[in-house]
């Protein structure tokens, strides 16, 4: 294998999320600049439910319409797009429009929608294209998938977004005469440290990572050394009977001056279990993958993430950092392990779905007693809220990827149904959870400074 294509294909895979994560973490340092304040979080929720318009295209073309569109093309076009929208934002973020006599952040809402159509539209065809690829290389793209949430959070922990000092309120009534006002002078508040960079610099440094996406992507399509590496394009053909006939391509299989003279009769003892892919796996297989990938999907992507910030800040603000990293940093450590340790076993998959979201579990009832869960105020309970979203991500992720690479060797359109399965299954995490948190209110925050419970 070519340590080349493993960078290639990892600053690929990084460029799939970047935008949409890097946009979450500057939250903080966006909302007091713009008229919707908190409400951004919802709006973007909603139009990132609304970009699955993209996947939804992507995967009717694929399924009517086979053989007739090149991932490559789309691919060029929406890291293009994210290159220039990301730019865009760097300058017109704080801009807003009068709209029914109230003023809105127009611009960041459309680029906003913009970035979640590239983002979304990237499961089903960054997925598809690493066919082109032997199979050690998809789990390497996944490294990459994982690290789009890990960069950009480092580089808003370096930049200092969110980061609280409690100091006592008589003094921090210096700068703040109104709020300290409202508390007693022996309390604690909260105090935001100044950015140590712009929102504009961020913003610039996601479209700096979108060209890498760009730049890698042209190589995994050109360089001398990634030719080698790929297989041939025959199965992108757009003749529609010769991609029937590729269908179960496989870059395990020999050229004809290769195959011994048993391999024809293996092949007929072998018969499809189904119709799906090569027919490795049965119908009732089939659905459990999917449901597995769509509900791993929903918690890692979806429900457990809109609910982190009340699960960990009563513990402290720096037991909610640590978990965020820590849990950022487990994405690509599954990653890792299962590019070494590929179990492909349907039982353990279906074991590690369980445990971690028992894990899951127990972050979400935190997360409803808040501003009081269980060992609020000790080591013990920040300690087991980190291990919680540190084993919920590393577990979670792991079962990911191996539904990844199982669907890579069933071909090309199972991967594509991959790509939508995984934003079908984001899509109803987001909308069950959204009006439970958004619309009810059934979840109270916690104070990082002020949080009492009763002993």
């Amino acid at each position: 294998m070519s340590l080349l294509t493993h960078v290639l294909a990892c600053l690929f895979g990084m460029g799939s999320w970047v935008a949409i994560n890097g946009m979450w973490v500057e939250l903080p340092l966006v909302v007091p600049e713009i008229p919707e304040r908190w409400y951004l979080p919802s709006y973007l929720t909603v139009l990132i439910q609304m970009a699955n318009i993209g996947p939804l295209f992507i995967t009717l073309m694929h399924r009517f319409c086979p053989g007739t569109l090149d991932e490559r093309l789309v691919i060029y076009f929406i890291v293009a797009l994210g290159t220039v929208v990301t730019f865009l934002l760097a300058f017109f973020w704080r801009h807003t429009l009068t709209v029914a006599g109230s003023l809105h952040s127009v611009p960041l809402l459309i680029l906003s929608f913009l970035l979640s159509v590239v983002d979304c539209t990237s499961s089903v065809t960054f997925l598809p294209f690493m066919m082109r690829l032997r199979p050690q290389y998809l789990t390497t793209y996944f490294v990459g998938e994982g690290l789009s949430g890990l960069v950009p959070a480092l580089v808003a922990l370096i930049q200092g977004v969110g980061i609280v000092h409690c100091q006592n309120a008589t003094l921090a009534g210096n700068s703040s005469a109104d709020n300290s006002s409202t508390l007693g002078s022996g309390e604690l508040q909260a105090v935001y440290q100044p950015a140590r960079f712009s929102v504009q610099v961020f913003f610039i440094f996601l479209s700096a990572m979108m060209v890498v996406c760009l730049l890698a992507f042209i190589l995994l399509n050109h360089h001398p050394a990634v030719a080698r590496e790929r297989k041939s394009d025959q199965y992108f053909n757009t003749d529609l009977e010769q991609e029937k006939r590729e269908q179960g391509f496989s870059l395990h299989a020999q050229t004809p001056e290769q195959k011994p003279m048993l391999s024809n009769m293996n092949s007929v003892q072998k018969e499809p279990r189904s119709s799906f892919g090569k027919g490795t796996y049965r119908n009732l297989e089939v659905v459990f993958i999917f449901v597995v990938l769509a509900w791993v999907n929903a918690l890692t992507n979806a429900v457990l993430p809109s609910v982190q910030s009340y699960s960990c800040l009563p513990y402290g603000n720096k037991a909610y950092h640590l978990a965020s990293t820590m849990a950022a940093i487990a994405n690509p450590i599954a990653c890792f392990i299962a590019m070494f340790m590929s179990i492909r076993s349907l039982a353990f998959m279906g074991f590690l779905t369980i445990f971690g979201t028992g894990f899951g579990a127990y972050i979400m009832a935190m997360a409803a007693l808040s501003p009081c869960p269980l060992l609020v105020h000790t080591t013990s309970g920040t300690f087991a809220i980190v291990l919680a979203w540190v084993l919920f991500v590393l577990s979670l992720s792991y079962v990911k990827v191996i539904i990844g690479v199982i669907l890579r060797d069933e071909g090309h359109s199972a991967l594509v149904w991959c790509g939508a399965v995984v934003q079908l299954g984001s899509m109803l995490g987001a909308v069950s959870l959204f009006p439970l948190v958004s619309v009810y209110g059934l979840f109270q925050s916690g104070d990082a400074c002020n949080t009492k419970c009763p002993s």
